[in-house]
């Protein structure tokens, strides 16, 4: 399986670093596009530098790369994932004004029907925001929030990141061990 990964400069750059790491321990060919804004978010959020997220991917291009191969409908994917996706950048997707390699391949991934994954990461929401999210969801694409799920009682923020990338996975059918399904939980709600 190969898929895109676009990592654009909404907070949140964990969640495309967890994506990576467990893509690469799953075998999983990622190309990673990164926005100026996601390489200072990472800086910025978390500890990890440039060349260690570079290189848990299989490719990797600049935002500004116009020219990459995933920028052709040609170049043969299984989908993509951008993670965590600005408002910014779904905007420009939903409106079709590919003025960038994360916008132009997710483009591409609509319009040659394969899988295209948002994870939004923005509170509160403007209808706006809304309004750009219903675009997407009408012509295929999945609206994926970040919003971890509890009833698994997650012990560390650790949890509730694998929960969302987890979710991520699922939507590619890519068999995981991020988090304990619904139903394999043994408590009961009548205690």
């Amino acid at each position: 399986m190969r898929l895109i990964v676009g990592m654009t400069g909404s907070s949140g750059v964990i969640y495309g670093v967890r994506m990576l790491e467990a893509l690469r321990r799953l075998k999983v060919d990622a190309y990673l596009i990164m926005t100026e804004w996601a390489k200072k978010c990472l800086a910025l959020e978390t500890d990890f530098d440039l060349k260690y997220v570079k290189s848990l991917a299989a490719g990797f291009s600049d935002d500004s790369n116009m020219a990459a191969s995933v920028s052709s409908g040609t170049h043969k994917t299984d989908g993509m994932v951008i993670i965590p996706c600005s408002m910014k950048s779904l905007s420009g997707i939903a409106n079709g004004y590919e003025e960038n390699l994360v916008s132009r391949a997710a483009g591409v991934t609509l319009k040659e029907s394969r899988r295209l994954v948002i994870v939004p990461r923005e509170t509160p929401l403007t209808s706006i925001h809304l309004e750009n999210m219903l675009k997407l969801a009408r012509v295929g694409a999945v609206i994926l929030p970040a919003m971890p799920g509890f009833y698994n009682r997650p012990k560390s923020i650790d949890d509730m990141i694998n929960h969302v990338v987890g979710k991520c996975l699922d939507q590619f059918g890519i068999e995981h061990d991020l988090f304990k399904r619904w139903g394999t939980l043994e408590r009961s709600i009548d205690n």
